[in-house]
Protein backbone atom coordinates (compact mmCIF):
# COMPACT_ATOMS: atom_id res chain seq x y z
CA UNK A 1 0.00 0.00 0.00
CA UNK A 2 1.47 3.14 -0.87
CA UNK A 3 1.93 5.33 2.61
CA UNK A 4 0.52 8.38 1.17
CA UNK A 5 -3.06 6.29 0.40
CA UNK A 6 -5.93 8.94 1.66
CA UNK A 7 -4.44 11.80 0.99
CA UNK A 8 -7.32 13.42 -1.16
CA UNK A 9 -10.22 12.88 1.38
CA UNK A 10 -7.88 13.04 4.74
CA UNK A 11 -4.59 14.90 3.37
CA UNK A 12 -3.67 16.16 6.95
CA UNK A 13 -4.10 12.93 9.14
CA UNK A 14 -2.13 11.27 6.36
CA UNK A 15 0.81 14.06 6.89
CA UNK A 16 0.69 13.98 10.65
CA UNK A 17 1.46 10.21 10.11
CA UNK A 18 4.12 10.44 7.42
CA UNK A 19 5.72 13.56 9.53
CA UNK A 20 5.61 11.21 12.66
CA UNK A 21 7.22 8.28 11.00
CA UNK A 22 9.69 9.57 9.00
CA UNK A 23 10.99 12.75 7.50
CA UNK A 24 11.09 11.75 3.57
CA UNK A 25 8.70 8.90 2.22
CA UNK A 26 8.72 6.98 -1.33
CA UNK A 27 5.24 7.54 -2.48
CA UNK A 28 3.18 7.51 -6.15
CA UNK A 29 3.31 10.69 -7.31
CA UNK A 30 0.79 12.85 -8.57
CA UNK A 31 1.48 11.53 -12.13
CA UNK A 32 1.04 7.68 -10.95
CA UNK A 33 5.34 7.14 -10.60
CA UNK A 34 7.64 6.92 -7.92
CA UNK A 35 8.56 10.07 -6.20
CA UNK A 36 10.36 11.63 -2.84
CA UNK A 37 7.61 13.11 -0.52
CA UNK A 38 8.89 15.22 2.28
CA UNK A 39 6.62 16.51 5.05
CA UNK A 40 8.54 18.57 7.49
CA UNK A 41 8.69 22.19 8.12
CA UNK A 42 12.73 22.67 8.23
CA UNK A 43 12.74 20.12 5.37
CA UNK A 44 10.62 21.53 3.21
CA UNK A 45 11.69 25.29 3.98
CA UNK A 46 15.38 24.36 3.52
CA UNK A 47 14.45 22.35 -0.14
CA UNK A 48 12.40 24.86 -1.59
CA UNK A 49 15.40 27.32 -1.94
CA UNK A 50 17.77 24.84 -2.28
CA UNK A 51 19.50 24.91 -5.90
CA UNK A 52 20.38 21.77 -6.35
CA UNK A 53 16.41 20.30 -6.60
CA UNK A 54 15.65 22.10 -10.36
CA UNK A 55 11.59 22.81 -11.84
CA UNK A 56 13.58 22.06 -15.16
CA UNK A 57 12.08 18.91 -16.61
CA UNK A 58 15.68 18.66 -18.43
CA UNK A 59 16.94 17.17 -15.40
CA UNK A 60 14.30 14.43 -14.62
CA UNK A 61 15.11 10.62 -15.23
CA UNK A 62 14.00 9.71 -19.28
CA UNK A 63 10.66 8.68 -18.17
CA UNK A 64 10.68 9.09 -14.66
CA UNK A 65 8.08 12.00 -14.63
CA UNK A 66 5.25 11.69 -16.39
CA UNK A 67 3.03 14.69 -15.14
CA UNK A 68 0.84 17.57 -17.18
CA UNK A 69 1.70 17.38 -21.02
CA UNK A 70 1.61 20.71 -22.60
CA UNK A 71 2.75 21.67 -26.14
CA UNK A 72 6.25 23.99 -26.15
CA UNK A 73 3.99 27.45 -25.99
CA UNK A 74 2.48 26.73 -23.10
CA UNK A 75 5.29 24.79 -21.62
CA UNK A 76 7.86 27.26 -21.10
CA UNK A 77 6.83 29.05 -18.50
CA UNK A 78 7.99 30.14 -14.81
CA UNK A 79 6.86 26.94 -13.35
CA UNK A 80 9.69 25.12 -15.59
CA UNK A 81 12.71 27.10 -15.74
CA UNK A 82 15.76 27.76 -13.79
CA UNK A 83 18.52 31.04 -14.13
CA UNK A 84 18.84 32.63 -16.57
CA UNK A 85 15.60 32.29 -18.24
CA UNK A 86 13.92 32.20 -15.43
CA UNK A 87 15.29 35.14 -13.98
CA UNK A 88 14.68 37.25 -17.27
CA UNK A 89 10.87 36.70 -17.58
CA UNK A 90 10.61 37.23 -13.78
CA UNK A 91 11.86 40.26 -13.96
CA UNK A 92 9.04 41.03 -16.63
CA UNK A 93 6.09 39.82 -14.37
CA UNK A 94 7.06 41.55 -10.91
CA UNK A 95 7.01 44.68 -12.48
CA UNK A 96 2.94 44.28 -12.21
CA UNK A 97 2.62 42.33 -9.24
CA UNK A 98 4.96 45.12 -6.90
CA UNK A 99 2.77 45.86 -3.69
CA UNK A 100 2.78 49.01 -4.83
CA UNK A 101 0.94 48.97 -7.98
CA UNK A 102 -1.31 45.69 -6.41
CA UNK A 103 -2.19 48.44 -3.32
CA UNK A 104 -3.87 50.55 -6.55
CA UNK A 105 -6.41 47.97 -7.35
CA UNK A 106 -7.83 47.50 -3.72
CA UNK A 107 -10.76 49.95 -5.04
CA UNK A 108 -11.24 48.19 -8.45
CA UNK A 109 -11.51 44.67 -6.48
CA UNK A 110 -13.52 45.94 -3.74
CA UNK A 111 -16.25 46.99 -6.45
CA UNK A 112 -16.33 43.57 -7.88
CA UNK A 113 -16.80 42.16 -4.83
CA UNK A 114 -19.77 44.58 -4.24
CA UNK A 115 -20.98 44.35 -7.19
CA UNK A 116 -20.95 40.30 -6.58
CA UNK A 117 -22.64 40.35 -3.11
CA UNK A 118 -25.04 42.74 -4.51
CA UNK A 119 -26.63 39.49 -6.35
CA UNK A 120 -27.12 37.97 -3.29
CA UNK A 121 -30.34 40.01 -1.82
CA UNK A 122 -30.82 40.44 1.90
CA UNK A 123 -31.62 36.73 2.53
CA UNK A 124 -31.45 33.60 1.36
CA UNK A 125 -28.84 31.06 0.89
CA UNK A 126 -26.06 30.52 -1.84
CA UNK A 127 -23.13 28.32 -2.87
CA UNK A 128 -20.12 30.93 -2.04
CA UNK A 129 -17.61 29.12 -4.20
CA UNK A 130 -19.43 29.31 -7.36
CA UNK A 131 -21.07 32.60 -6.55
CA UNK A 132 -18.37 34.90 -5.26
CA UNK A 133 -14.54 32.78 -4.65
CA UNK A 134 -14.58 31.89 -8.22
CA UNK A 135 -16.05 34.93 -10.02
CA UNK A 136 -13.97 37.38 -7.95
CA UNK A 137 -10.28 36.39 -8.86
CA UNK A 138 -11.17 35.53 -12.52
CA UNK A 139 -12.72 38.88 -13.23
CA UNK A 140 -9.85 40.58 -11.66
CA UNK A 141 -7.00 38.62 -13.36
CA UNK A 142 -8.84 38.86 -16.21
CA UNK A 143 -9.19 42.92 -16.10
CA UNK A 144 -5.42 42.98 -15.17
CA UNK A 145 -4.56 40.97 -18.32
CA UNK A 146 -7.20 42.43 -20.67
CA UNK A 147 -9.70 39.35 -21.19
CA UNK A 148 -12.42 39.85 -22.36
CA UNK A 149 -16.13 39.31 -20.39
CA UNK A 150 -17.41 36.84 -22.75
CA UNK A 151 -14.33 34.24 -22.59
CA UNK A 152 -13.94 33.99 -19.00
CA UNK A 153 -16.36 31.26 -18.31
CA UNK A 154 -14.59 28.91 -20.90
CA UNK A 155 -11.60 29.57 -19.11
CA UNK A 156 -13.08 28.91 -15.82
CA UNK A 157 -14.07 25.47 -17.20
CA UNK A 158 -10.96 24.70 -18.77
CA UNK A 159 -8.88 24.98 -16.34
CA UNK A 160 -11.05 22.92 -13.57
CA UNK A 161 -10.03 20.10 -16.10
CA UNK A 162 -6.70 20.56 -15.66
CA UNK A 163 -6.64 21.18 -11.71
CA UNK A 164 -8.74 18.05 -10.75
CA UNK A 165 -8.95 15.46 -14.16
CA UNK A 166 -11.97 13.48 -14.34
CA UNK A 167 -10.69 9.84 -14.88
CA UNK A 168 -14.01 9.08 -16.35
CA UNK A 169 -13.20 11.59 -19.15
CA UNK A 170 -9.28 10.59 -20.43
CA UNK A 171 -9.19 13.17 -23.24
CA UNK A 172 -10.75 16.24 -21.32
CA UNK A 173 -7.56 17.55 -20.53
CA UNK A 174 -5.84 17.06 -23.71
CA UNK A 175 -9.46 19.22 -25.28
CA UNK A 176 -8.66 21.93 -22.69
CA UNK A 177 -4.99 22.27 -23.03
CA UNK A 178 -5.92 22.92 -27.06
CA UNK A 179 -8.67 24.78 -26.42
CA UNK A 180 -7.09 27.41 -23.76
CA UNK A 181 -3.58 27.04 -26.56
CA UNK A 182 -6.27 28.75 -29.49
CA UNK A 183 -7.84 31.13 -27.32
CA UNK A 184 -4.61 32.69 -25.90
CA UNK A 185 -3.52 32.87 -29.93
CA UNK A 186 -6.11 34.56 -30.78
CA UNK A 187 -5.74 36.57 -28.26
CA UNK A 188 -2.15 37.83 -28.93
CA UNK A 189 -2.90 38.38 -32.11
CA UNK A 190 -6.00 40.61 -31.42
CA UNK A 191 -4.05 42.26 -28.31
CA UNK A 192 -0.79 43.22 -31.39
CA UNK A 193 -3.67 44.65 -33.66
CA UNK A 194 -5.44 46.49 -31.25
CA UNK A 195 -2.98 47.19 -27.74
CA UNK A 196 -4.85 48.30 -24.75
CA UNK A 197 -3.79 49.06 -21.51
CA UNK A 198 -3.28 45.82 -19.65
CA UNK A 199 -0.50 43.32 -18.55
CA UNK A 200 -0.89 41.28 -22.03
CA UNK A 201 -0.10 44.56 -24.41
CA UNK A 202 3.02 45.43 -21.94
CA UNK A 203 4.05 41.82 -22.17
CA UNK A 204 4.09 42.21 -26.28
CA UNK A 205 5.47 45.30 -26.35
CA UNK A 206 8.21 45.18 -23.44
CA UNK A 207 11.80 44.54 -24.49
CA UNK A 208 14.26 43.28 -21.27
CA UNK A 209 17.66 44.47 -22.13
CA UNK A 210 16.77 44.52 -25.74
CA UNK A 211 15.71 41.37 -25.71
CA UNK A 212 11.91 39.75 -26.80
CA UNK A 213 10.15 37.38 -25.54
CA UNK A 214 9.74 34.43 -27.83
CA UNK A 215 6.67 34.00 -28.84
CA UNK A 216 6.40 30.31 -26.63
CA UNK A 217 7.64 32.46 -23.87
CA UNK A 218 4.71 35.05 -24.18
CA UNK A 219 2.31 33.00 -24.52
CA UNK A 220 3.51 30.52 -21.96
CA UNK A 221 3.08 33.66 -19.45
CA UNK A 222 -0.11 34.61 -20.15
CA UNK A 223 -1.26 30.73 -19.54
CA UNK A 224 0.64 30.51 -16.29
CA UNK A 225 -0.91 34.62 -15.30
CA UNK A 226 -4.12 33.33 -15.87
CA UNK A 227 -4.03 29.77 -14.62
CA UNK A 228 -2.19 30.73 -11.01
CA UNK A 229 -3.84 33.58 -10.74
CA UNK A 230 -7.20 32.39 -10.63
CA UNK A 231 -6.73 28.79 -9.09
CA UNK A 232 -4.92 29.55 -6.20
CA UNK A 233 -7.19 32.42 -4.98
CA UNK A 234 -10.29 30.87 -5.79
CA UNK A 235 -9.50 28.18 -3.09
CA UNK A 236 -7.59 30.31 -0.85
CA UNK A 237 -11.00 32.72 -0.40
CA UNK A 238 -13.37 29.78 -0.19
CA UNK A 239 -10.89 27.80 2.87
CA UNK A 240 -10.66 31.15 4.20
CA UNK A 241 -14.26 31.29 4.69
CA UNK A 242 -15.09 28.15 5.68
CA UNK A 243 -11.89 28.02 8.47
CA UNK A 244 -14.09 31.11 9.97
CA UNK A 245 -17.22 29.51 9.95
CA UNK A 246 -15.72 26.49 11.67
CA UNK A 247 -14.28 28.56 14.31
CA UNK A 248 -17.09 31.02 15.24
CA UNK A 249 -14.66 32.21 18.11
CA UNK A 250 -12.02 33.60 15.10
CA UNK A 251 -14.71 34.90 13.00
CA UNK A 252 -16.33 37.07 15.83
CA UNK A 253 -12.81 38.64 17.23
CA UNK A 254 -11.94 38.88 13.27
CA UNK A 255 -15.55 40.86 12.97
CA UNK A 256 -14.38 43.12 16.43
CA UNK A 257 -10.91 43.69 14.94
CA UNK A 258 -11.10 44.22 11.31
CA UNK A 259 -7.51 46.00 11.69
CA UNK A 260 -6.28 42.23 12.16
CA UNK A 261 -7.22 41.24 8.25
CA UNK A 262 -3.74 41.80 7.19
CA UNK A 263 -2.53 38.98 10.06
CA UNK A 264 -5.82 37.32 9.46
CA UNK A 265 -4.62 36.65 5.62
CA UNK A 266 -1.25 34.67 6.27
CA UNK A 267 -3.20 32.67 8.98
CA UNK A 268 -5.66 31.43 6.29
CA UNK A 269 -2.82 30.89 4.05
CA UNK A 270 -0.96 28.92 6.71
CA UNK A 271 -3.69 26.68 7.80
CA UNK A 272 -5.50 25.46 4.60
CA UNK A 273 -3.35 26.50 1.57
CA UNK A 274 -4.35 26.24 -2.09
CA UNK A 275 -1.51 23.66 -2.71
CA UNK A 276 -1.45 20.61 -0.95
CA UNK A 277 2.19 20.34 -2.89
CA UNK A 278 4.91 22.70 -4.52
CA UNK A 279 5.71 22.44 -8.16
CA UNK A 280 7.56 19.20 -8.34
CA UNK A 281 11.69 19.19 -8.35
CA UNK A 282 14.38 17.17 -9.82
CA UNK A 283 17.52 17.13 -8.04
CA UNK A 284 20.46 18.12 -10.32
CA UNK A 285 22.85 15.26 -8.51
CA UNK A 286 22.66 13.20 -5.49
CA UNK A 287 20.86 15.37 -2.76
CA UNK A 288 20.55 14.53 1.35
CA UNK A 289 17.04 15.52 2.64
CA UNK A 290 16.33 14.67 5.85
CA UNK A 291 18.95 12.49 5.92
CA UNK A 292 17.64 10.62 2.83
CA UNK A 293 19.33 10.37 -0.19
CA UNK A 294 17.99 11.28 -2.97
CA UNK A 295 18.99 10.29 -6.24
CA UNK A 296 19.53 12.68 -9.18
CA UNK A 297 16.44 12.75 -11.80
CA UNK A 298 14.07 11.69 -9.10
CA UNK A 299 10.85 13.71 -8.52
CA UNK A 300 10.89 15.63 -4.96
CA UNK A 301 7.53 16.62 -3.98
CA UNK A 302 7.43 19.36 -0.92
CA UNK A 303 4.19 18.87 1.21
CA UNK A 304 3.45 22.88 1.84
CA UNK A 305 0.31 21.63 3.94
CA UNK A 306 2.00 19.54 5.83
CA UNK A 307 4.86 21.67 6.80
CA UNK A 308 2.47 24.38 7.81
CA UNK A 309 0.56 22.37 9.98
CA UNK A 310 4.54 20.95 11.42
CA UNK A 311 3.81 21.00 15.63
CA UNK A 312 7.49 21.90 15.42
CA UNK A 313 6.99 24.92 14.15
CA UNK A 314 3.66 26.21 14.65
CA UNK A 315 1.93 24.78 17.86
CA UNK A 316 -1.53 23.17 17.63
CA UNK A 317 -1.22 23.58 14.29
CA UNK A 318 -5.05 22.31 13.45
CA UNK A 319 -6.30 25.40 14.93
CA UNK A 320 -7.15 28.85 13.24
CA UNK A 321 -5.30 31.04 15.40
CA UNK A 322 -5.87 34.77 13.53
CA UNK A 323 -3.84 36.05 16.78
CA UNK A 324 -0.58 33.59 15.96
CA UNK A 325 2.62 34.49 14.13
CA UNK A 326 1.97 32.82 10.74
CA UNK A 327 5.17 34.45 9.37
CA UNK A 328 7.35 32.13 7.66
CA UNK A 329 4.40 29.78 6.60
CA UNK A 330 5.41 27.96 3.17
CA UNK A 331 1.88 28.56 1.49
CA UNK A 332 3.30 30.85 -1.26
CA UNK A 333 6.73 29.19 -1.60
CA UNK A 334 10.12 30.47 -0.63
CA UNK A 335 13.56 31.14 -2.50
CA UNK A 336 13.63 32.68 -6.51
CA UNK A 337 10.18 30.39 -6.69
CA UNK A 338 8.05 32.58 -4.33
CA UNK A 339 4.85 33.26 -5.43
CA UNK A 340 5.09 36.61 -8.34
CA UNK A 341 1.52 37.22 -7.63
CA UNK A 342 1.40 36.91 -3.76
CA UNK A 343 0.65 40.74 -3.34
CA UNK A 344 -2.59 40.43 -5.42
CA UNK A 345 -3.61 36.87 -3.90
CA UNK A 346 -3.20 38.76 -0.13
CA UNK A 347 -5.22 42.08 -1.44
CA UNK A 348 -7.97 39.58 -2.95
CA UNK A 349 -8.60 37.45 -0.07
CA UNK A 350 -8.32 40.36 2.62
CA UNK A 351 -11.04 42.18 0.33
CA UNK A 352 -13.33 39.52 -0.57
CA UNK A 353 -13.19 38.45 3.25
CA UNK A 354 -13.75 41.44 4.60
CA UNK A 355 -16.22 42.60 2.17
CA UNK A 356 -18.24 39.26 2.91
CA UNK A 357 -18.53 39.78 6.59
CA UNK A 358 -19.55 42.90 6.41
CA UNK A 359 -22.24 43.16 3.79
CA UNK A 360 -23.51 39.59 5.15
CA UNK A 361 -23.65 39.77 9.08
CA UNK A 362 -25.52 36.48 9.87
CA UNK A 363 -23.25 34.37 7.52
CA UNK A 364 -23.59 30.75 8.43
CA UNK A 365 -22.16 27.12 6.97
CA UNK A 366 -25.88 25.11 5.65
CA UNK A 367 -24.01 22.19 6.35
CA UNK A 368 -22.49 19.73 8.42
CA UNK A 369 -18.81 20.60 7.88
CA UNK A 370 -17.93 16.94 7.48
CA UNK A 371 -20.43 16.92 4.37
CA UNK A 372 -18.69 19.36 2.35
CA UNK A 373 -16.96 17.70 -0.36
CA UNK A 374 -13.36 18.57 -1.68
CA UNK A 375 -11.63 18.73 -5.39
CA UNK A 376 -10.01 15.54 -6.00
CA UNK A 377 -6.73 16.80 -6.48
CA UNK A 378 -3.59 16.15 -5.20
CA UNK A 379 -2.02 19.60 -5.91
CA UNK A 380 -4.93 22.13 -5.17
CA UNK A 381 -6.59 22.09 -1.79
CA UNK A 382 -10.18 23.42 -2.19
CA UNK A 383 -13.67 22.91 -1.84
CA UNK A 384 -16.24 21.81 -4.55
CA UNK A 385 -19.20 23.88 -3.47
CA UNK A 386 -19.77 26.23 -0.10
CA UNK A 387 -23.29 26.36 0.94
CA UNK A 388 -24.43 29.27 3.43
CA UNK A 389 -27.17 30.80 5.00
CA UNK A 390 -27.19 34.47 5.10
Amino acid sequence: MDPAEGLIDHPYAVYDRLRDTAPVHRVAGTDGNPAWLVTRYEDVREALANPLLSMDKKHALPGGYQGLSLPPALDANLLNMEAPDHTRIRRLVVRAFTSRRIEQLRTPVRETADRLLDAFGPHGSADLMTAYAAPLPITVICDLLGIPGEHRRDFRAWTDVLVAPDPTRPGAAKEAVAAMLGFLTQLLADKRKKPADDLLSDLIAVRDEGDRLTEDELMSLAFLILFAGYENTVQLIGNAILGLLTHPDQLAALRANPERFPNAVEEFARHEGPALLAIRRFPVEDVTIGAVTVPAGETVLLSLAAANRDPARFPDPERLDLGRDASGHLALGRGIHYCVGAPLARLETEIAVSALLERLPDLALDTDPAELRWRPSLRARGLLALPVTY
